[in-house]
């Protein structure tokens, strides 16, 4: 329970950090994602019986794998291990937790590359939603992002970039790979055919 106390004293201050510093212009990457990824890192902590000390740096990872987006768009992965290297220590994170939680971090990164289990739940909850119902609606939401960073303008343009994306990115727990993986070939199939002429 003393990591869990330490975790919620963290979860207090940074969801008041990104509330305030993040951009209204990320329409994707805001408060809403962090708590998503944070609620499908339990349902993954529950699943595989997570002891309490790894399911502790999942769930500061998730609480601040996006944190570099207060300061930067594109490297935001690097920024945010620079941020959290000064931040977790007043919180009582180990320099090993703190280099556990970085690599957790790097990870998120694209393409990912997992090497731990820990790392792959992280990497799966944040793209949770490839594979979801509601992923239109959250797709919609980064395209809106990307506008707004003036990045891409074309929704032709964007269903090419979602079909290269989609195509490239896979799943690495196994409950991802039986349970998210035919709902994300799904659409796929779906923007390819609207993409028809």
């Amino acid at each position: 329970m003393v990591h869990l106390e330490r975790f919620f004293r963290l979860q207090r201050t940074v969801m008041a950090d990104l509330t305030q510093q993040l951009s209204p212009k990320l329409t994707y990457h805001g408060v809403h994602h962090v708590r998503d990824v944070i609620a499908v890192c339990r349902q993954y902590i529950k699943r595989l019986s997570l002891a309490e000390s790894d399911a502790d740096l999942l769930l500061t990872s998730a609480l601040i794998h996006d944190i570099g987006f207060t300061q930067t768009y594109q490297g935001h992965e690097e920024r945010g291990v620079t941020i959290i290297r000064q931040l977790l220590p007043s919180f009582e994170y180990t320099e090993t937790e703190i280099g556990v939680i970085s690599g957790l971090i790097m990870a998120t990164k694209v393409p990912q590359a997992p090497c731990t289990t820990l790392e792959e739940v992280l990497c799966d909850a944040d793209l949770d939603y490839l594979g979801r119902p509601d992923f239109e609606p959250i797709s919609e939401s980064l395209f809106q992002e990307l506008q707004n960073m003036d990045l891409l303008h074309d929704r032709k343009k964007w269903d090419e970039v979602q079909i290269k994306f989609l195509e490239a990115h896979t799943y690495h727990t196994a409950f991802a790979k039986k349970y998210r993986q035919p709902k994300k070939e799904q659409r796929v199939a779906e923007i390819k055919q609207r993409l028809l002429p």
